[in-house]
């Protein structure tokens, strides 16, 4: 429903490799922590975005969106649905070209505002887990 397969396609191989993982920190035991590792072995340049701006998977982090010094083109969102809004309002403030909510991570209001600014957004899906399929 929040991500059909034209959409989907288009942020994993369009939109470019450069994705910023919001949620991702070195505890192996986080899903976004091998989502990472998969966007990886796929190509992507992950940037981990959290408190802690821990260096993950050979790249350093950074405590915010705002505080990434180039830009990113996909956000990849690893918080639960009540902060996603948030972020995803951050990643139209950076130019971010799409905005990509995973599974269990759904806020409708922040979908509608972020196409509504013009970028690509997938929701409630996990591209490790489609990313393989293309």
């Amino acid at each position: 429903m929040y991500g059909d397969p034209a959409t989907i396609r288009k942020i994993l191989t369009e939109l470019g490799d450069t994705w910023a993982v919001v949620g991702l920190s070195n505890n192996q035991d986080r899903a976004a922590y091998g989502v990472a590792r998969v966007l990886q072995r796929f190509g992507k340049r992950v940037i981990p975005v959290h408190p802690k701006a821990e260096t993950v998977h050979g790249e350093p982090g950074y405590a915010s969106l705002a505080e990434i010094p180039f830009k990113v083109d996909v956000v990849d969102v690893f918080v639960n649905s009540e902060l996603a809004g948030p972020v995803a309002d951050q990643a139209v403030a950076a130019g971010a070209e799409a905005v990509w909510f995973q599974l269990g991570v759904i806020d409708e209001d922040a979908y509608a505002r972020t196409r509504e600014a013009g970028l690509t957004m997938v929701m409630d899906r996990c591209p490790a887990i489609e990313i393989p399929a293309l």
